[in-house]
């Protein structure tokens, strides 16, 4: 569908942002807390690493309680266990806080995407993790364009069609000792 996106002869506003241990300014993760902040409809996400700082944990939550729908997708197969037992405790937390969380079906989602609102989206290399924040080199692009705006929304809900809603009674029925991992990857989500 992007491919169709005829974005070269028509020019699309964006800025191009990075951010990496170098600078104290985390441009990207400030970047990703505006959006969110300023939703007022909807804001959703794909990331393949759900480990997200206590500021962006707090604005989706925030944005989730105040009526905007929060939607993330996160892979339904891990590329590394520990990390991914971290994603699904983040998981399990957001979804306890009215965001909705939904796994992908057909294995490993690699996109790290965040739309909102008519005309913003933000598409890069930055996860929602605390690496992504603070420790990786990391570029995005914050393009500020409804048309694509629009096509990645239906991109993201094109996708929604192969996931599964992660919902409380989900996470219940987890076994204790997967619950226990999940808890315990989750004390090292700074170092993941």
């Amino acid at each position: 569908m992007l491919a169709d996106y005829e974005a070269h002869t028509k020019g699309v506003p964006m800025q191009i942002v990075s951010s990496g241990p170098d600078n104290d300014q985390y441009a990207i993760r400030r970047g990703y807390q505006n959006i969110i902040s300023q939703a007022r409809n909807y804001v959703y996400i794909q990331t393949p690493y759900l480990i997200p700082e206590d500021s962006i944990l707090e604005a989706l939550i925030i944005a989730a309680k105040a009526g905007v729908d929060v939607r993330i997708m996160i892979p339904s197969m891990p590329d590394h266990p520990f990390v991914y037992r971290a994603t699904e405790a983040f998981a399990r937390y957001l979804t306890m806080n009215d965001v909705k969380v939904y796994k992908y079906d057909h294995g490993f989602l690699h996109a790290k995407t965040m739309v909102s609102g008519n005309n913003i989206a933000a598409v890069g290399s930055a996860n929602l993790d605390y690496r992504s924040a603070k420790l990786n080199f990391e570029v995005n692009a914050f393009t500020y364009d409804a048309e694509l705006a629009q096509q990645l929304k239906e991109t993201f809900e094109q996708d929604l069609q192969q996931a599964t809603l992660l919902t409380p009674s989900y996470f219940a029925n987890q076994s204790k000792w997967l619950k226990f991992k999940q808890s315990c990857c989750r004390l090292l989500a700074p170092i993941l």
